[in-house]
């Protein structure tokens, strides 16, 4: 295996594990996508094959930033 596919495959075992430790549920889908659900919040997905080396920070920055909007406290309690 090289070690391009092992590096992708690390990182996507991280991105994983970032996303189990802050709530989300992890699945695939049958086009062979990662999907990320949390109750409350859009669905965010991911390639599994990643050709960008910056997709797992992506990633990692769309969750967080989800995290984020959700406990912002709306623009009507204010």
């Amino acid at each position: 295996m090289s070690s391009s596919i092992r590096i992708a495959r690390q990182n996507l075992r991280l991105l994983v594990a970032f996303a189990i430790a802050n709530g989300w549920s992890v699945s695939r889908t049958q086009g062979g996508h990662i999907k990320f659900t949390k109750q409350g919040l859009t669905p965010i997905f991911t390639s599994s094959t990643a050709s960008d080396h910056r997709s797992e920070l992506n990633a990692r920055a769309q969750l967080r930033r989800a995290d984020r909007l959700q406990s912002q406290p709306s623009q009507e309690a204010r």
